[in-house]
């Protein structure tokens, strides 16, 4: 049980345990790295993002709308807009740790991003500890970051052609991460096109990275009247079972 175990064997435990996440960092924080580089960002500012923003699909985001001449005011704005989700986990995951001292509170905070959101929330709830999500979030942080150096060092050496193909990485990116909740959810699925068609729409009219923008508002304002990801989960279930 959690409860005997020291700190220090709770933060071993968190890092094992964020092992499995580093196999799907990797692959994410090169091509994070790559688009960088192609965006005109020196190999320093490449990384120094990844060891201070911590975030894949907004940094894969930015230097996309980077290489695209975007405003600094759209990029800061469409980044903001997309991380809106960390208020939610961070909320979830800070709830455990109430009684721990701020600093440290504060610390972990920094390490909220998908992944260890996923990997805390599957653990038994005596498990959920605060020195288990530090020794989790130390793997996810390393693994990212050195993803973003062994980009930048591969940019040097890898053909033309393959970092021209970085820039879809963030539509590969997020089409992954909608995929799984799309197949279940009617209604999403319909959400999802829908800003995809306001968002080619917008862009005749607007710059792309405003389009983006004023696209994603626009949907999920729409989405929160008639889209409920649980009861519809589950009723598309019911309906799709024997």
């Amino acid at each position: 049980m959690t409860s005997t175990q020291t700190k220090k064997q709770q933060y071993l435990a968190g890092l094992r345990s964020g092992l499995p996440v580093i196999t799907g960092f990797f692959p994410v924080g090169i091509a994070y790295a790559l688009l960088a580089r192609q965006a005109g960002m020196s190999p320093v500012e490449t990384v120094l993002m990844s060891a201070t923003v911590l975030a894949g699909s907004s940094q894969i985001m930015a230097a996309g709308m980077i290489l695209q001449g975007a405003g600094i005011t759209a990029i800061i704005l469409a980044t903001f807009v997309l991380n809106l989700r960390h208020l939610i986990m961070s909320t979830c995951v800070m709830r455990h740790f109430s009684g721990e001292p701020a600093g440290l509170r504060l610390l972990s905070s920094f390490g909220v991003v998908d992944e260890s959101f996923a990997v805390f929330c599957m653990e038994p709830e005596e498990n959920r500890t605060l020195f288990r999500f530090l020794g989790l979030i130390s793997a996810v942080y390393l693994a990212w970051v050195s993803a973003a150096a062994v980009g930048v060092l591969s940019a040097g050496i890898l053909p033309q052609t393959l970092l021209d193909s970085m820039g879809i990485a963030i539509y590969a990116l997020f089409i992954a991460i909608l995929l799984p909740s799309l197949r279940q959810n009617r209604r999403l699925a319909l959400l999802a096109l829908l800003t995809a068609i306001c968002n080619s729409l917008f862009s005749r009219l607007l710059p792309a990275s405003w389009a983006l923008i004023a696209a994603t508002l626009l949907c999920a304002a729409l989405g929160t009247a008639f889209v409920d990801l649980q009861t519809d989960g589950q009723k598309e279930e019911s309906a799709d079972a024997p």
